[in-house]
C-alpha cells in the first residue's frame, strides 16, 4: 500500500484540533516533502524521522518519492509531536505495518535520532479532546511518549498508552493476525488519584497581622483579589505564600484545567497535581509574559495561575502596560490573544494577591523608622497605579510591621487548616444559593444576593459619597459584605458586615 493515514493533534491554545498524517510513496526522483503550514521544527522531522528509522532495523524508502500531507492545510503546526505519526506513516505506506490496525489510534511524541521517544508538551489537552469528540461507547485511544502519558491518563476514562522506543510502537501493529508483543516498553497507563489535602506553607508560620490574616481569609472565603500594603519585612510575601493553603481542595475539572495550562506551559509536573498553583513572576515581567503571547500563542502567567493565586510583589514596579493588561481578565476570568493569522483563548480566573510598599523608601507610616521621601515622591510612586485597576482589587489591607518583642514572644498563629474550615462553609452557602462564589457576581444577582436593611443601606450610601466610589466600587464592596455574612452564617447583610467592607476599599495613601 503506497497511501496511509495517521491521526494526531495540533494544538491551538488550549484547543487540540484533530491532523491527518497523509503519507504518500511514489516512483520518481527520490525526495522527502512535507507540507501543511508547519513551523520550522515540525519540518525538521524529515531527519528526525529518517535517522530513527534506519537506526532502529527498519526499512527506510529511500528511493522513492515520499510526500507527507498534515491535513488541515490552513491550520498551523508547530513542534516535534508529528515525529511519532510520520513515522508509522511511511511505515505503513512501505507495508512494514499494518496501516487497519491503526485506526481508532492518535499518536503523538519527538524521534530521537536513534528512535527513542521524548516527551511533548500539551498531553493533556490532546486527552480532554479526545475526551470531549470520542465516538459513543468507545473510549479514546492515545499513544503518547512514557514522559507525557501519565498527565494525558489523568483525564477519566481515558485509555491511554505509552511507549519507550519507536520500536515499542511498531511491534503493535505489524501485518498478520499475531497478538501484539506485550513488552515492558509498551503498556496502558493508569490514572492518579487526587490528593486528600496537598501539603502548602501554613499560615501559623505567620505571626501577629490579625487585619491581613482576616482579610485574607475574607478573599479566600468569596473568591476576592487581595491588595497589602507596608513596610519592607512585615510578612507580605509570608502571607501571600501561604494564601493557596486557605482555598478549598481541587476538584477533578478544576484539576484538569489547571493542569492542561500547566502542561501546555511546560510546567507540569505529577507532583504538581491538584495543587493549586501560586505564580509569582518578577516585577520586570513584560505585559506578554503575563498575559500571554507570541507565535504560535502560548499561555502566560495569569493563566498558568488558572484555579490558583497570581502573586504580584512591588506591583508599582511593574511595566504600566502589564498592569493595565490585569483589567479584563480580572473582570471577565478569560484572555483572548489575537494575531494576524490566528486566535486563542485561554482561561485566566486566577485570585491576584499584591503586595507593595506605601512609598519609595518604604516606610511612610511606619513605627519602626522615619520615612524621608517627599510628597511628591510618595504621590508619584503611589500614581504608578491606576484608578481603574485598583477599582478592580476588592481589598486593600495594611500590613503593619512587627516590634522585635512581639515577633519574638508572640505563639503561632492560627493554622490555615482551621481557617480553611471555615472558608469551605462560607464558600458551600454561596453554591447552595446561588450557584457561584460570590466574587462572580453579576448585574441583578448582586441586588438579589446583597439586600440591605435601612441602615446598611444609609451607611454604604454615606461612604461611597466620601469616599467617591465608582459603580464597580460599590457592587464589590457589596459582594465583600456578602461573604462576610457568608462566614458569619447570616442569611442576610448587616450593618456590621457592610461596615467591615467598607473599611477595605479605604484610600490608597496612609499618612504619616
Amino acid at each position: 500500500m503506497s497511501l496511509s493515514l495517521v491521526h494526531s493533534r495540533a494544538l491551538l491554545g488550549l484547543e487540540a484540533r484533530p491532523v491527518c498524517v497523509e503519507v504518500h510513496l511514489a516512483n520518481g526522483l527520490p525526495s522527502f516533502t512535507l507540507v501543511g503550514l508547519a513551523e520550522t521544527e515540525v519540518k525538521e522531522a524529515r531527519e528526525r524521522v529518517r535517522s530513527a528509522i534506519q537506526n532502529t532495523g527498519l526499512e527506510f524508502p529511500g528511493n522513492k518519492r515520499i510526500t507527507v500531507n498534515l491535513a488541515p492545510a490552513d491550520l498551523p503546526k508547530d513542534s516535534g509531536r508529528f515525529d511519532l505519526p510520520i513515522a508509522l506513516g511511511i511505515l505503513a505506506a512501505s507495508g512494514q505495518i499494518d496501516a487497519r490496525k491503526l485506526k481508532g489510534y492518535e499518536f503523538a511524541g519527538e524521534l530521537s535520532l536513534g528512535g527513542d521517544l521524548r516527551p511533548v508538551k500539551g498531553a493533556l489537552a490532546m486527552s480532554l479532546a479526545l475526551a470531549r469528540h470520542q465516538e459513543a461507547g468507545r473510549p479514546p485511544k492515545l499513544v503518547l511518549p512514557e514522559g507525557s502519558a501519565q498527565e494525558a491518563a489523568l483525564v477519566p476514562d481515558a485509555e491511554i498508552y505509552r511507549a519507550h522506543h519507536l520500536l515499542d510502537v511498531v511491534r503493535q501493529f505489524l501485518p498478520g493476525g499475531a497478538s501484539p508483543e506485550l513488552l515492558d516498553g509498551w503498556s496502558r497507563v493508569e490514572p492518579l488519584a487526587l490528593q486528600p489535602q496537598p501539603a502548602y506553607p501554613d499560615l501559623a508560620d505567620v505571626k501577629g497581622q490579625a487585619a491581613a490574616r482576616r482579610a485574607l481569609e475574607i478573599a479566600a472565603a468569596g473568591g476576592h483579589s487581595v491588595l497589602m500594603m507596608g513596610a519592607p519585612g512585615s510578612g507580605k510575601s509570608m502571607l501571600a505564600h501561604r494564601f493557596a493553603g486557605l482555598l478549598p481542595a481541587m476538584t477533578t475539572s478544576e484539576a484538569l484545567e489547571s493542569a492542561a495550562v500547566a502542561s501546555l506551559g511546560g510546567r507540569f509536573t505529577l507532583e504538581n497535581w491538584a495543587v493549586r498553583p501560586t505564580c509569582s513572576p518578577h516585577h520586570t515581567a513584560s505585559a506578554v509574559a503575563l498575559v500571554g503571547g507570541g507565535s504560535p500563542p502560548r499561555p502566560g502567567e495569569i493563566s498558568l495561575a488558572h484555579r490558583g493565586v497570581l502573586f504580584l510583589d512591588e506591583l508599582p514596579e511593574f511595566p504600566r502596560a502589564a498592569l493595565e493588561a490585569l483589567r479584563e481578565p480580572l473582570e471577565s476570568g478569560t484572555i483572548t490573544i489575537s494575531r494576524a493569522a490566528q486566535r486563542a483563548e485561554f482561561p485566566a480566573r486566577f485570585q491576584l494577591i499584591a503586595a507593595m510598599n506605601p512609598c519609595p523608601c518604604g516606610y511612610l507610616g511606619s513605627s519602626l523608622r522615619n520615612c524621608r521621601c517627599s510628597p511628591e515622591q510618595v504621590a508619584r510612586y503611589q500614581g504608578k497605579l491606576s484608578g481603574p485597576l485598583l477599582d478592580r482589587i476588592d481589598l486593600h489591607v495594611e500590613v503593619g510591621a512587627l516590634m522585635a518583642d512581639e515577633l519574638v514572644n508572640t505563639p503561632p498563629g492560627e493554622a490555615s487548616a482551621a481557617i480553611r474550615g471555615r472558608v469551605v462553609q462560607a464558600r458551600e452557602r454561596a453554591m447552595l444559593r446561588q450557584g457561584s462564589s460570590n466574587q462572580a457576581l453579576e448585574g441583578q444577582a448582586i441586588d438579589a444576593q446583597c439586600q440591605l436593611d435601612a441602615a446598611a443601606a444609609k451607611f454604604l450610601n454615606t461612604a461611597a459619597t466620601r469616599l467617591g466610589w465608582s459603580g464597580r466600587g460599590i457592587h464589590r464592596c457589596l459582594k465583600v459584605a456578602r461573604t462576610i455574612a457568608d462566614l458569619a452564617g447570616a442569611a442576610t447583610v448587616q450593618l456590621t458586615h457592610v461596615a467591615e467592607a467598607v473599611q477595605y476599599r479605604r484610600a490608597l495613601s496612609v499618612k504619616p
